[in-house]
Protein backbone atom coordinates (compact mmCIF):
# COMPACT_ATOMS: atom_id res chain seq x y z
CA UNK A 1 0.00 0.00 0.00
CA UNK A 2 1.39 3.34 -1.27
CA UNK A 3 1.31 6.27 1.96
CA UNK A 4 0.03 9.56 0.19
CA UNK A 5 2.28 12.37 -0.91
CA UNK A 6 0.67 14.90 1.92
CA UNK A 7 1.08 12.11 4.80
CA UNK A 8 4.97 12.70 4.28
CA UNK A 9 4.74 16.32 4.26
CA UNK A 10 2.73 16.35 7.31
CA UNK A 11 5.33 14.05 8.99
CA UNK A 12 7.99 16.14 8.21
CA UNK A 13 6.78 19.38 8.98
CA UNK A 14 5.44 17.88 12.63
CA UNK A 15 9.35 16.09 12.83
CA UNK A 16 10.14 19.69 12.32
CA UNK A 17 8.68 21.64 14.71
CA UNK A 18 9.57 18.90 17.36
CA UNK A 19 13.01 19.63 16.81
CA UNK A 20 12.64 23.26 16.66
CA UNK A 21 11.09 22.94 20.08
CA UNK A 22 13.82 20.82 22.00
CA UNK A 23 16.56 23.36 19.88
CA UNK A 24 14.44 26.60 21.65
CA UNK A 25 14.41 24.66 25.53
CA UNK A 26 17.99 23.17 25.26
CA UNK A 27 19.58 26.71 24.21
CA UNK A 28 17.29 28.40 26.75
CA UNK A 29 18.23 26.01 29.40
CA UNK A 30 22.28 26.38 28.08
CA UNK A 31 21.70 30.65 28.38
CA UNK A 32 20.47 30.35 31.96
CA UNK A 33 22.97 27.79 32.92
CA UNK A 34 25.72 29.18 31.13
CA UNK A 35 24.56 32.97 31.69
CA UNK A 36 24.90 33.93 27.73
CA UNK A 37 24.70 36.54 26.62
CA UNK A 38 27.41 38.67 29.18
CA UNK A 39 27.48 37.16 32.06
CA UNK A 40 24.36 37.83 32.90
CA UNK A 41 22.56 36.59 36.68
CA UNK A 42 20.12 33.91 35.38
CA UNK A 43 17.64 34.42 38.53
CA UNK A 44 15.50 37.37 39.57
CA UNK A 45 13.11 38.27 42.15
CA UNK A 46 9.29 39.69 41.86
CA UNK A 47 7.20 40.55 45.02
CA UNK A 48 4.14 38.13 45.00
CA UNK A 49 0.83 38.15 47.21
CA UNK A 50 -0.25 35.01 48.92
CA UNK A 51 -3.62 34.49 50.32
CA UNK A 52 -5.59 32.08 51.43
CA UNK A 53 -8.98 30.86 50.75
CA UNK A 54 -10.35 28.87 53.53
CA UNK A 55 -13.51 27.19 53.04
CA UNK A 56 -16.17 27.65 55.44
CA UNK A 57 -18.63 24.96 56.95
CA UNK A 58 -21.56 26.80 55.39
CA UNK A 59 -19.55 26.95 52.17
CA UNK A 60 -18.80 30.10 51.63
CA UNK A 61 -14.76 31.19 51.37
CA UNK A 62 -12.92 33.19 53.55
CA UNK A 63 -9.97 35.18 52.56
CA UNK A 64 -6.37 35.66 54.47
CA UNK A 65 -3.91 38.05 53.00
CA UNK A 66 -0.12 37.45 53.53
CA UNK A 67 2.55 40.18 53.26
CA UNK A 68 4.04 39.89 49.99
CA UNK A 69 6.78 38.08 49.53
CA UNK A 70 10.02 38.26 47.56
CA UNK A 71 9.57 34.88 44.66
CA UNK A 72 12.63 33.64 42.84
CA UNK A 73 12.76 33.32 39.47
CA UNK A 74 14.89 32.25 36.48
CA UNK A 75 15.60 35.03 33.35
CA UNK A 76 14.33 32.58 30.21
CA UNK A 77 11.75 31.71 28.20
CA UNK A 78 10.69 28.22 30.05
CA UNK A 79 10.93 27.10 33.74
CA UNK A 80 14.15 26.11 34.81
CA UNK A 81 15.43 24.30 38.46
CA UNK A 82 12.43 24.55 39.58
CA UNK A 83 11.67 27.81 39.50
CA UNK A 84 9.06 29.69 36.73
CA UNK A 85 10.33 32.25 34.17
CA UNK A 86 10.10 35.87 35.94
CA UNK A 87 7.89 37.28 32.82
CA UNK A 88 5.43 34.65 34.13
CA UNK A 89 5.63 35.76 37.64
CA UNK A 90 5.17 39.38 36.56
CA UNK A 91 2.13 38.93 35.31
CA UNK A 92 1.02 36.40 38.31
CA UNK A 93 1.78 38.30 41.20
CA UNK A 94 -1.05 37.01 43.14
CA UNK A 95 -1.14 33.40 44.57
CA UNK A 96 -3.51 31.88 45.95
CA UNK A 97 -3.85 29.08 48.06
CA UNK A 98 -6.52 26.58 49.00
CA UNK A 99 -6.99 25.21 52.14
Amino acid sequence: MRSSPLRGIVERVLLGAVLLGIAVYAGDYLSVKYRIPNNRDPLGSVQVEKYYAVKQKDGKLEYYFDQPEPEECVQSLFPHFGDRPCWYVTRHKKKRVDL
